[in-house]
């Protein structure tokens, strides 16, 4: 356990917190009606001729919905309503062609989801040949798709490897057979170390997995033995999130036994014996919950000084446009954030229409730039360099000050400040997220948020 951490959090108060995950900023609840199609298009175009953007494409469906999952997902043991979102997903992608500028190209493109995997191989080849004819790859894009375990096999592997994916990422949650059957998902180590065996037999060298920790049953010796599991697939980078349990928002959720789920401070606890397990196997630690071999992106992007934040997590991704495609899918761009329909049959209407789909978003004011580069740093620095706020933002070094010290001041003996700015020591940074908070300038519903341990 890092020094004082728990006391620290008992004294403050802080171990029930509810804070957001700050993948962006400001939050998606602070999103509006004032953003839509119009703005959307008009974004697009501005984009810099020859220029690079990333693109997310979102698949809602799953073969089984997982419990503990709050994505906005929809179950469907049929293709019918696959092959139909596909159709709406091209349609989409040939809009959106018409807009973009001459000569822009992809720098990232992921699949997420729901279950990207459950596209059958034809339809893969099919979005593939979509996305590459309205903006090509570079020499070094990195194409990734989230892939379940159970539900992939070699002619789909065989067609993604084919489309060019060089990243894999897989789910892993917990290798504990109870803590899978109290979450909804059984998935075995071998399922899960054959998919890893497959997916590099096809030169897909990159590897990303995602463990949980705060999951009911879990102890400190069943996270040691899914993580050293975990391990032995060596996997390039490793998401460790902590369970977000939200029943009154993710209403599968209320199928897990609360009253099996590990304190803030046992969550506090698993965090740590996970860490310090990847710690120990040479793994870099990135920002607050990721952590990845050296040679990996993110670990030599951390040592740069170019690791960014986005709807993903941690990214090494430089591009200032994110164009998200799909229903509930969100795009970033120097303007703002604009937001899909959420329901797959809303945003399907609006495709077929011949108009996007968008119905919310935000537009950046200065002050939501400043601050929401100030968080961006403490996410992935853990710490505020004085100089490049007061030089790339229009604020006083004594007004930045102040505002630094309001927020040091809000947890007392932990944080430093100076003239070079702020600076989160490594036994306060289990509290970053709390932290940030306190330079969010919006108002929170802390129900609609997680845990912050």
């Amino acid at each position: 356990m890092r020094m004082d951490t728990k006391t620290q959090l008992g004294k403050l108060g802080l171990f029930d917190a509810k804070v957001p995950r700050y993948t962006s900023y400001p939050t998606a609840p602070h999103f509006n009606g004032g953003v839509g199609a119009d703005d959307f298009s008009s974004w697009i175009k501005a984009i810099p001729e020859n220029g690079e953007i990333s693109l997310y494409v979102h698949v809602p469906f799953c073969r089984r919905l997982c419990w503990f999952c709050a994505c906005r997902t929809q179950g469907t043991q049929t293709d019918k309503p696959v092959v139909a979102y596909l159709e709406t997903l091209k349609a989409e992608l040939a809009m959106l062609g018409k807009l973009l500028p001459k000569g822009v190209r992809l720098s990232r493109l992921h699949w997420g989801g729901g279950t990207p995997t459950l596209l059958s191989p034809g339809m893969i080849d099919e979005l593939a040949g979509a996305i590459r004819a309205i903006a090509p790859f570079t020499d070094k894009t990195e194409f990734s798709v989230e892939i379940d375990p159970n539900e992939v096999d070699g002619p789909r592997l065989d067609a993604l490897a084919a489309a060019g994916m060089n990243r894999a990422s897989i789910g892993v949650q917990d290798f504990d057979e109870k803590i899978q059957q109290s979450i909804g998902r059984l998935q075995s180590y071998d399922i899960t170390r054959h998919a890893a065996d497959e997916i590099r037999s096809r030169g897909v060298r990159s590897l990303n997995a995602d463990i949980l920790y705060g999951l009911p049953h879990q102890t400190n010796a069943r996270i040691t033995e899914s993580v050293q599991k975990l391990l032995s697939l060596n996997p390039d980078r490793v998401a460790l999130y902590g369970y977000a349990h939200v029943p009154w928002m993710a209403k599968r959720q209320q199928m897990i036994p609360s009253e099996a789920l590990p304190t803030p401070q046992e969550r506090l606890e698993l965090f740590e014996t996970a860490r310090k397990l990847f710690l120990w196997d040479n793994y870099a630690e990135i920002g607050i919950d990721h952590f990845a071999t050296p040679d990996d992106g993110l670990a030599i992007a951390q040592k740069a000084g170019r690791l960014r934040r986005n709807f993903q997590g941690y990214t090494d991704d430089t591009s200032d446009v994110l164009i998200g495609v799909g229903a509930s899918s969100i795009s970033r761009f120097p303007q703002g954030y604009a937001q899909n329909a959420p329901a797959t049959g809303a945003h399907t209407g609006a495709i077929r229409e011949g108009r996007f789909s968008v119905t919310r978003g935000h537009r950046f004011s200065a002050d939501d730039k400043m601050r929401g580069r100030m968080i961006e740093a403490l996410m992935c620095d853990f710490r505020i360099d004085a100089d490049e706020i007061t030089q790339s933002f229009d604020i006083a070094p004594a007004a930045l000050a102040a505002m630094l010290q309001e927020v040091s001041e809000a947890f007392p003996g932990l944080l430093r400040t100076d003239q070079g700015g702020l600076f989160v020591p490594p036994a306060a940074r289990p509290l970053t997220r709390m932290i940030a908070r306190h330079l969010d300038a919006y108002a929170m519903d802390a129900e609609g948020h997680s845990s912050a341990i």
